[in-house]
């Protein structure tokens, strides 16, 4: 590992300086000629990058200061020109748009004016590809507490690009580093010097179909997993004529558990010095991997303790609100969970409900990251919270929360079907944790399933969360039906009278018995007539707005059913 460490120092540091760790140089040395190019301005500006963000014309997003914008679907020079400008306005990083970039005079005008670098995407990379290599790059090693000054064989921790990029020094050959389902996590530079198939597994992130199947033929993927030996690979047809260059893989691994695999394009077999160092940097590869690992779970445990903090209210909510970057703003506060009902889950299969859980989860907080950057949420027992900062008019807020919730229903399908509340907007730190309360009402009533829908807003849902509350009181009390309600049940147990039905339907009509006797099916008349012997047999008075309220509470809260026959 020293080694490694020293060929590394020798190799991408200058003046006893390391290259930063977020900037938008660090971004061109280490995507640059696989996955982006530089076609217009300044690397070196000073300023870590903050965020990545996707443009979105019909809804524009809200930047963070030094944010790198990726510009999906603009083309027109006119068009990348004016958005320059406008990111301009923002303090934008950098602007990644489609190769070719359409670099006219206006284009670089307007990218000088604004002090934004233009960046050009390889065609065939996957924009949502870019976005996660940009992500892992930006966030690698940057867990909690002092993770950035932590270093794990004098490589940052976490950092798996500058691992690669060591390894590739070391062994003097480009590298990537993969998961165990043959994803890329980080490659070194130098892959130019590499083969096509290099190039498209980077683009693709995804070793092609056709190379993974020779592998697995060759039992290649079998001998990884068996040794922790190095696997020297011969060359492969292209089908055009030509071949791979050969290639040289080890596993990495932790203990029992393969956690992935390094892969080195090389003209020919190791030398021993070499292999063994390749051997040793399998074992740096795994410390990393694995604190990645661990960062991601303390991030979302810190994250999950701030917000529940934030949510509560008390003392140290304004403190978690700070430390979440959402403090003196207002605030939307939404609610998911998932619609475990319509799932029908084994009551023993204790772990596919919490993995299916966590897995909304993340999928509802990329899906806040999306809208708005300082947007965050997590997992509290089985509901997620996002606090998403509002835009726009106050009035018409919720009315956005709604449509971010159902953007998001559409988005994961029924899969994981997902139930979600919106609360009242929190105008400041004192409304917070009254709204977190109103989503926790809200998804109630909808877990319920007395109201068939996905969406609950407070303010459309307030009656039937007092119901549902009511109904919880009567139950810690044991309550039972008494007075009119009970001689009615009595009477039907011993009569067969159907005085219960006829009383719920008339109650539900407004006292309309042409619609009340149509819903239980019987003439007008016998329904008349069952109505009086419901105020004789009840000794109620149903003219009476107090008595029929009475009964009206007593059937919703206590869930009077009409006697079983006997």
């Amino acid at each position: 590992m020293t080694v490694v460490w020293r060929v590394y120092r020798e190799t991408v540091q200058h003046g006893g300086t390391a290259r930063p760790r977020a900037n938008l140089g660090r971004v061109v040395d280490d995507l640059g000629a696989t996955l982006l190019e530089l076609t217009h301005g300044d690397p070196d500006r000073p300023g870590e990058i903050s965020a990545v963000v996707f443009h979105d014309p019909l809804d524009q997003p809200v930047l963070p200061s030094h944010a790198l914008v990726l510009g999906v679907g603009v083309e027109a020079p006119g068009h990348v020109a004016a958005l320059l400008r406008t990111l301009g306005h923002q303090n934008a990083a950098a602007l990644v748009l489609r190769a070719p970039v359409p670099l006219t005079d206006e284009v670089r005008a307007a990218a000088d004016e604004a002090s934004v670098a233009v960046l050009g995407l390889r065609r065939g990379a996957p924009w949502g590809h870019l976005s996660e290599m940009l992500r892992s790059l930006l966030t690698q090693g940057t867990g909690a507490g002092s993770a950035e000054e932590e270093s794990l064989g004098g490589l940052p921790a976490g950092d798996l690009f500058a691992v690669a990029n060591a390894i590739a020094a070391l062994l003097d050959a480009p590298v990537t580093i993969e998961d165990r389902n043959s994803r890329v996590l980080a490659f070194s530079g130098r892959q130019d010097e590499a083969d096509p198939s290099r190039v498209e597994t980077i683009l693709g992130r995804q070793v092609p179909e056709r190379y993974a199947r020779v592998l697995h033929e060759r039992g290649v993927f079998r001998d990884l997993l068996r040794s922790d030996q190095t696997v020297f690979i011969e060359p492969i047809s292209d089908n055009l004529g030509g071949f791979t260059l050969p290639r040289v893989a080890i596993s990495v691994r932790a203990g029992d558990e393969v956690l992935g695999s390094i892969w080195a394009a090389v003209p020919a077999r190791l030398s021993d010095e070499r292999d063994e160092a390749l051997r040793e940097s399998a074992k740096l590869v795994a410390l990393h991997m694995l604190r990645v690992r661990a960062g991601a779970d303390v991030q979302r445990r810190m994250r999950a303790d701030l917000l529940s903090t934030a949510l509560e209210g008390g003392v140290g909510a304004g403190e978690a609100l700070e430390r979440l970057g959402l403090s003196s703003q207002p605030l939307l506060v939404l609610g998911v969970a998932l619609d475990e009902r319509g799932l029908r889950y084994d009551h023993s299969d204790s772990a596919t409900v919490v993995h299916d859980r966590q897995l909304l989860s993340d999928a509802f907080a990329v899906h806040l990251s999306a809208i708005h950057p300082r947007s965050t949420a997590a997992a509290i027992g089985a509901v997620t919270y996002g606090l998403v900062p509002m835009t726009g008019a106050a009035e018409k807020a919720e009315t956005r929360a709604v449509r971010i919730l159902r953007d998001f229903l559409d988005r994961v399908g029924d899969r994981l079907p997902p139930i979600t509340a919106v609360g009242p907007v929190a105008l400041d730190l004192s409304d917070v944790a009254h709204s977190r309360s109103c989503v926790d009402r809200v998804l109630r009533v909808l877990r319920d399933g007395r109201i068939h829908r996905r969406i609950g807003r407070f303010d459309e849902l307030q009656g039937e969360a007092l119901i549902s509350e009511l109904r919880d009181l009567a139950t810690a009390r044991s309550e039972e039906p008494t007075g009119a309600l009970a001689r009615l049940i009595d009477y039907d147990r011993r009569r067969h009278g159907n005085l219960i039905p006829t009383l719920r339907a008339w109650l539900d009509a407004f006292g309309d018995v042409a619609v009340a006797s149509e819903s239980v099916a019987v003439h007008q008349n016998t329904f008349r007539y069952r109505l009086r012997r419901v105020a004789e047999v009840g000794q109620c008075d149903l003219s009476d707005p107090d008595q029929r309220f009475a009964m009206m509470v007593q059937l919703q809260v206590l869930r009077v059913d009409s006697p079983p026959d006997p």
